[in-house]
């Protein structure tokens, strides 16, 4: 073999060899990772102390329920078809408002929880759900 001379088996490498860089690299994370926490310096400082009371704002739920027959209770008390509205009217204009939680029996007509919702949205609530059972699944 002569030295101008290239074989054929022989071809020049054109890519990088990456494992000397990772290897360089984790060493140096390692090194970061260790000194790192020795590096934080901390200044202590006296600081004043206040009092701090959390203010709850937190809007109470009112509960609306419909039984079977159709009669509305307001937070478990029977109140009049036509004393709903005032009812509703007085806490929309609370502030926060409250939500309204409306359980409706599974036995009374639709209608009776439609005006309900068609009242609370009238007066301005904006928070309504229903709470119904957990039931097995099917």
């Amino acid at each position: 073999m002569a030295f101008g001379t290239q074989d054929d088996t022989s071809e020049v490498m054109n890519e990088i060899n990456m494992t000397p860089l990772v290897d360089v690299m984790l060493v140096l994370l390692i090194v970061f990772i260790i000194t790192v926490p020795v590096m934080k310096h901390a200044v202590n400082i006296d600081l004043p102390r206040a009092q701090n009371h959390a203010q709850d704002t937190r809007p109470h739920t009112v509960r609306l329920g419909v039984d079977a027959q159709g009669a509305y209770y307001w937070n478990e008390s029977r109140v009049a078809d036509e004393d709903l509205d005032e009812l509703l009217q007085a806490e929309a204009i609370k502030d926060p408002q409250p939500e309204l939680h409306i359980r409706g029996d599974k036995a009374v007509r639709y209608e009776k929880v439609a005006r309900a919702m068609a009242a609370a949205q009238r007066v301005g609530l904006r928070k309504i759900g229903f709470i119904t059972e957990p039931g097995a699944p099917r």
